[in-house]
């Protein structure tokens, strides 16, 4: 690899700095280099490679896009894909030892299984019917939570024992909320009603004739307004280390070499000569903590960076949304973004 193509394409990890951090592949940065975007070239380098999926967690790798785009991406999967939630809790009885405020707020933050898709904002709604409607089975699920907490029938009377063993209801889980269906909701949803992601989320907890009489209301919001409707629990990314062995590395310090690395990361192998030498087999799994550059005897033998155009994303969803859809989900968020964009610089072109 050229000191040019070192520049452009990675970022240079040292023992005391960091460098060859800022994207410069631009046209006129580099003479003789065409730096244009092209459509078609684009389209040959791209990749989206999903390397692990599981019920709740997505690791896929995103190859040849700028960081501006990648974290455009991480910024829209927190705060501005879509999810439902609890917003308003009407509160008709609560005599547990939790105050109402709090008990709505631990509601609010319960995930919800029920697809955004099939439900629209409430100011959509509202601009709709002209402002003067409530909530509709358009934009609204209502759940119902009663519960009364009593003495169990022929239990000791011992207060060693757990209060489960004591009492009916001493705690309030969000398997009890029920779903109370709305004009045609019933029939819409009879395959898949809306439900709790969870059934074992602590809510609250009762004692012997305290009890809690709720009516929850669940609408479509984004992480930016608040973050129960966020649909991420994470999302992040990271560059794809590249370790560059420049000299042989052998014997004796061909195993301390790999001693400096995560477990797989290097491996110590025999070369034709004889001699134990070190070679980097999954940079991946490095964490780049820069401890081979500590070492006097590797100076001038490696080069640690990251490919600037590979971004490593570990996605966990919250259990709302299956984690292999909400990258197309953020797709077609920024996709609106650039056609509102579009609309804003025609109208700028027709006023001038």
């Amino acid at each position: 690899m050229t000191d040019l193509e070192l520049l452009k394409n990675r970022v240079v990890l040292e023992s005391d700095r960091v460098y060859s951090v800022s994207s410069m592949d631009v046209p006129g940065t580099y003479p003789g280099v065409d730096d244009t975007w092209d459509i078609e070239r684009f389209k040959k380098t791209f990749k989206v490679v999903i390397s692990e999926l599981t019920k709740g967690n997505i690791e896929f790798d995103l190859i040849g896009i700028d960081a501006s785009i990648a974290n455009a991406f991480r910024r829209i999967l927190i705060a501005e894909v879509p999810s439902m939630a609890i917003e308003d809790v009407f509160i008709l009885n609560n005599t547990s030892i939790m105050h109402d405020e709090v008990l709505a707020h631990r509601l609010g933050l319960i995930p919800i299984k029920a697809d955004p898709n099939d439900f629209s904002f409430r100011w959509e709604t509202a601009q709709k019917n002209g402002n003067t409607q409530g909530p509709t089975d358009a934009d609204t699920i209502v759940f119902k939570l009663q519960v009364k907490c009593t003495n169990k029938k022929g239990a000791p009377k011992d207060d060693s024992l757990e209060p489960s063993e004591l009492y009916d209801n001493s705690s309030v889980y969000s398997g009890q909320m029920i779903w109370s269906p709305q004009g045609r909701q019933e029939e819409f949803f009879k395959n898949s009603p809306p439900r709790p992601v969870y059934d074992d989320i602590l809510i609250t907890k009762l004692r012997p004739n305290q009890e809690i009489d709720l009516e929850l209301h669940c609408v479509k919001g984004i992480g930016k307004d608040h973050a129960k409707f966020s649909p991420v629990a994470t999302a992040s990314y990271r560059l794809l280390p590249d370790i560059i062995i420049t000299k042989p590395i052998l014997g004796k310090d061909a195993e301390k070499f790999q001693k400096c690395f995560p477990e797989g990361v290097v491996e110590v192998f025999v070369n034709k000569d004889g001699e134990k030498e070190a070679r980097v087999v999954n940079p991946r799994k490095d964490t780049v903590s820069r401890e081979c550059l500590r070492h006097a005897e590797f100076k001038d033998k490696v080069k640690l960076t990251r490919v600037r155009d590979h971004f490593i994303f570990n996605v966990e969803s919250v259990g709302a949304i299956p984690p292999q859809r909400l990258l197309p989900d953020a797709v077609k968020v920024l996709i609106e973004k650039c056609k509102v964009l579009k609309r804003s610089l025609a109208q700028i072109n027709q006023a001038n």
